[in-house]
């Protein structure tokens, strides 16, 4: 029986109860982070903090917590569970009013809640052979940069990769790549890896961080900008990256080989710093 958090106070996950009138549940009206746990230490937590910030400033929500009061109540959580890699939802909604009306409340108190499951990352043999992923039109809405929970057009995004075995459906809007339905997407053409620009149409991703400051680091020759559908359909190498599934190649795109068909010596390159830095951090 996992401990959650809502609104201040921890309990089993089956006493957890939030009003049929939130706005979260009615409208969708609020926003999440997503953040995984290694040893039970946060991975980068003040970066998913800012984000977090960043999407409720977004909507016009009012951040209910101080960084202080999220972090202690984060570490808090982590320590009660009964396992030691985590992935830690947590989630602000507007509230629940008294009535349904789209107009915001003129008072109204946020509901805050958080929860932590094991965290499952990908099996070795994808990161090995790879994973198939389809493409699809992005039919989402032009903030995509606000992490908030009405996201119906992903689910109904990752269900047509579902559908067709695939891992991932990866986005395409008016001939170019934005992202994948649940994840940020790279592509490396002629050893220069290829990243979108971080604008409204895609989530600032904090993994698609870590993964250009290692390119820096590293020198490897990198190009933030737009990608044309046409560069995403003949690259060497396409990679998905999430915070539960680090970095993994895609190695089938809509049915036809990416590249060799097999993961690229760049992912391999990238996979391998990834790894030590998040040793790295964990260690300090």
């Amino acid at each position: 029986m996992n401990t959650v958090y809502l609104n201040g106070k921890f309990a089993a996950a089956e006493a957890a109860k939030v009003s049929v009138m939130d706005r979260g549940f009615l409208f969708g009206d609020g926003v999440y982070e997503l953040i995984p746990v290694y040893s039970r230490k946060a991975f980068r937590l003040d970066q998913h903090l800012k984000r977090l910030q960043d999407s409720l400033d977004g909507i016009r929500i009012k951040n209910p917590m101080s960084n202080a009061e999220w972090t202690a109540a984060i570490e808090r959580l982590i320590a009660a569970q009964d396992f030691n890699d985590q992935s830690l939802y947590l989630q602000v909604t507007r509230g629940a009013d008294t009535k349904r009306n789209h107009a915001f409340p003129a008072v109204v108190t946020p509901t805050v809640f958080m929860m932590s499951e094991p965290l499952v990352t990908p099996p070795v043999e994808q990161r090995e052979q790879g994973v198939s992923a389809i493409t699809a039109t992005d039919i989402r809405w032009l903030r995509c940069d606000l992490k908030t929970t009405a996201l119906l057009a992903n689910c109904l995004l990752r269900q047509l990769a579902v559908d067709a075995g695939c891992v991932e459906t990866v986005l395409l809007r008016d001939g170019f790549l934005t992202e994948g339905s649940a994840s940020n997407i790279f592509v490396v053409k002629d050893g220069v890896l290829l990243a979108p620009i971080k604008n409204h149409l895609m989530l600032p991703g904090v993994t698609y961080d870590v993964v250009l400051e290692l390119a820096a680091k590293h020198a490897l020759p990198t190009e933030v900008r737009d990608i044309r559908e046409a560069e995403l359909l003949t690259a060497d190498e396409i990679w998905l990256t999430s915070s539960g599934k680090e970095v993994l190649p895609i190695t089938v795109l809509d049915g036809r080989r990416v590249g060799s068909g097999s993961p690229g010596p760049v992912f391999h390159r990238m996979y391998a710093w990834y790894q030590e830095f998040k040793a790295t951090v964990m260690r300090a």
